[in-house]
């Protein structure tokens, strides 16, 4: 199914004033349970196993799922094979499609507006985290707005965890945002929660904005570690020249943070 609009549940939830069995929240009024969003740029190597997983994973988890994939300009055959698993799949596939590549946070941020879920969760196509940890993830969503990953044994190279370590370490002294890992790709939300998020990053900086949005929203966040896995396949899209980029977004961010209003209900 391709769209960028709303997708159908897999399966119908519970009647209304139910509580759904597999996130403890009330009935979803036909809405997903949960909705796992996934960008993917030039990803031909990886997505047919990235989205086979996740549907495995959430497959008798949760009484209704989608999996949202946003091609984000792919010029390999990263759209056809999405185009086959569509008709393979159903309406537990959505995908949205850019003509042309419009960057990971713009990715991201289309497909929360694509997704329907009353949970969402976001990863990467590169399968570096094992989808089934989602079976003690989703628990803590009766307890919390957000559940934050954060990467045991990190499978990255040397100077990727060098960078990303220093990042996170200004990031949280700049933002306050106290994440052990602002960066890591396996999270997970109340829709409403995320919705409620001002979000506007093009870029990689989307997830530190995530986090430091959440707590500009006084959020109920909870952190977990997750096994993160070697990329067997592909090539990441993350570049040296991204450095500077994330740190001038940064700077534009914590300039846009002080002016933004505080939320109602905070005081």
């Amino acid at each position: 199914m391709e769209h960028a609009a709303a997708a159908k549940p897999v399966r119908r939830p519970g009647p209304a004033g139910s509580t759904c069995s597999g996130c403890g929240l009330e009935a979803h009024d036909g809405r997903p349970c949960l909705s796992i969003v996934m960008p993917a740029f030039n990803e031909e190597a990886s997505i047919e196993r990235a989205v086979r997983e996740a549907v495995a994973a959430v497959n008798g988890l949760v009484p209704s799922y989608e999996v949202v994939v946003v091609d984000d300009g792919s010029r390999d055959a990263t759209g056809e094979q999405l185009s086959h698993l569509g008709k393979e799949l159903g309406d537990s596939l959505v995908v949205v499609r850019h003509a042309e590549n419009r960057g990971y946070g713009t990715a991201l941020r289309d497909g929360f507006a694509a997704a329907r879920g009353r949970l969402v969760f976001y990863t990467d196509a590169d399968n570096q985290f094992d989808l089934r940890e989602l079976a003690s993830a989703m628990p803590l969503v009766t307890d919390y707005d957000a559940v934050l990953g954060y990467r045991l044994d990190r499978q990255d190279p040397w100077l990727r965890r060098f960078v990303s370590g220093g990042f996170n370490r200004i990031a949280r002294v700049v933002l306050g945002a106290a994440a052990r890992d602002l960066n890591c790709s396996f999270k997970l939300f109340r829709a409403e929660t995320l919705r409620s998020l001002p979000l506007a990053s093009e870029d990689f900086f989307i997830d530190t904005e995530i986090v430091a949005l959440l707590r500009w929203a006084g959020a109920r966040c909870i952190e977990r570690g997750v096994q993160h896995l070697p990329r067997v396949a592909g090539r990441s899209t993350v570049r040296p020249g991204d450095v500077p980029r994330t740190l001038s977004s940064l700077v534009r961010f914590w300039w846009r943070l002080r002016r933004l209003p505080t939320p109602r209900g905070r005081a």
